[in-house]
């Protein structure tokens, strides 16, 4: 099946579950359709949920933290944070970014993919941030409060969506004069344009990638033979959006970068190169770091990114040969360190990860990826106890991934811990929607704690999440 094809049936099944999913929900919404913010707090999970189940998502670890660290700290000069704010790498090469209901901001890897600097990056997430921010996206649904519930569920679905095919999906003799109610206006990408500029300046960062990077993506809608960018679809642009912007640039006085800022500018490099890596066709990826080491034999860089590619494509030997030039050839390094550690696991040397994984923690003793690993590779060595403390101590931060509760089932499991093992089945398969298996290894695990009120209370809080 050729790509279009498939992005046109993936579409197609998404924009359809969304519209029943919001032609259900708007049902029992208020005749005026205005959101509250516990309104949109809700439908925002609803709809992360379908994105997830529709979209590939990146799976990165340290992409992942490393996009919500820098979204997480642009956020610092809000006074008022109606959401709490996530952030996503969606698997696809689109030109897009979005913000959904209740404070979710998606990029694509293809918008990061093109992308020459953190300030770019950042201008993009501080544009989307405003939207949130000022609640363009309750404020649109409400100025449409007269449009019938099914068919304004359908056209915000291929507003947020973006694409043109998503567009399409809901035009008719109706719908073009209805996805104009919907779609941000000048006026909100101006106001947006001003609160990111605002946010920007704040965090140290350089507003001149505002301007930048929306040249890049018109210049994609001329050389795209036809097919605007979706980013252009959905964020109106033109000479006074551009004019808007160098006026606010005329008075604009660089201010000295501080220390969070100056360590996301260091990390973008890897945090790019692994975007590429991990998004691109392998073939595809292979070709574009291989004629950098062509340029430049010497570039840590690309050997990273040829080691990352090694891993996705299971050449675990070539993975660990590019990365050991990297971490030689590169600076001190979390994501090259924590790929080399992967790549040793991957081929059964846990040893050698362990010895990689902790100078890692000695540069970031909290990075998520290196905690992981090593638990991973104390477990694959039998030494459970070791492989608990560092998943325990990851299952007390905040967005950590479902996978290490299953991780901590099987380590106390194969330490005769079964109340644990079961308590943490029990919390992997509550945080993986299998309802069922949860409250069954929540019964088991309250069986098997005896006289432990500590698990006791665990376990019955967990279980109120199941109701």
């Amino acid at each position: 099946m050729k790509l279009w094809q498939y992005r046109y049936r993936k579409l197609i099944i998404f924009t359809s579950a969304l519209f029943l999913f919001f032609s259900q929900a708007f049902f029992y919404l208020p005749e005026a359709i205005a959101l509250s913010i516990e309104d949109e707090k809700i439908m925002g999970q609803e709809f992360l949920a379908q994105i997830k189940k529709y979209y590939e998502m990146l799976d990165d670890d340290n992409a992942d933290e490393f996009i919500n660290d820098l979204g997480q700290y642009l956020t610092t000069p809000l006074e008022i944070k109606s959401f709490a704010y996530h952030f996503y790498i969606i698997k696809d090469n689109t030109l897009n970014a979005f913000a959904s209901p209740g404070g979710h901001i998606f990029l694509y890897s293809g918008l990061i993919n093109s992308l020459d600097s953190i300030d770019e990056l950042a201008s993009v997430i501080c544009h989307e941030i405003g939207h949130v921010s000022a609640r363009h996206i309750s404020t649109r649904i409400k100025q449409s409060k007269m449009i019938s519930m099914a068919t304004m569920a359908g056209i915000l679905a291929g507003v947020l969506i973006g694409g043109e095919v998503a567009g399409a999906l809901v035009t008719g003799s109706v719908a073009a004069g209805l996805q104009a109610q919907l779609r941000f206006s000048r006026e909100d990408e101006y106001q947006a344009d001003q609160l990111g500029f605002k946010y920007m300046k704040s965090a140290g960062f350089d507003p001149k990638g505002m301007i930048t990077v929306l040249k890049k993506i018109e210049r994609e809608d001329w050389f795209g033979a036809g097919r605007r960018p979706a980013y252009l679809l959905t964020h109106p642009t033109g000479p006074e959006r551009m004019a808007n912007l160098d006026s606010m640039l005329s008075s604009y006085v660089p201010e000295h970068e501080n220390k969070e800022a100056g360590r996301l500018r260091v990390l973008f490099p890897f945090f790019k190169t692994t975007v590429t890596a991990r998004s691109l066709d392998p073939r595809d990826a292979k070709k574009l770091f291989t004629g950098e080491l062509e340029k430049n034999p010497s570039s840590y860089l690309a050997h990273y990114g040829m080691g990352i590619v090694g891993i996705e494509t299971s050449d675990y030997k070539s993975a660990i040969q590019h990365l050991l030039i990297a971490v030689e050839k590169g600076p001190e390094s979390v994501p090259m360190l924590t790929g080399l550690a992967e790549a040793c696991i991957m081929s059964g040397d846990n040893i050698k990860a362990l010895s990689v994984l902790e100078d890692a923690l000695k540069l970031d003793k909290d990075n998520k990826l290196a905690m992981f690993l090593s638990g991973l590779s104390y477990e694959k060595l039998d030494q459970y106890q070791n492989a608990i403390s560092f998943y325990e101590k990851l299952s007390s931060l905040d967005l950590v991934k479902d996978i290490v509760y299953y991780r901590l089932g099987v380590c106390y499991g194969r330490m005769n811990s079964l109340a644990l093992a079961h308590y943490n089945f029990g919390v992997y398969f509550l945080k993986s929607g299998e309802n069922e298996k949860s409250r069954f290894h929540f019964q088991k695990a309250d069986n098997l704690s005896g006289d432990n009120g500590s698990l006791k209370k665990k376990i019955k809080k967990a279980r109120e999440e199941l109701f």
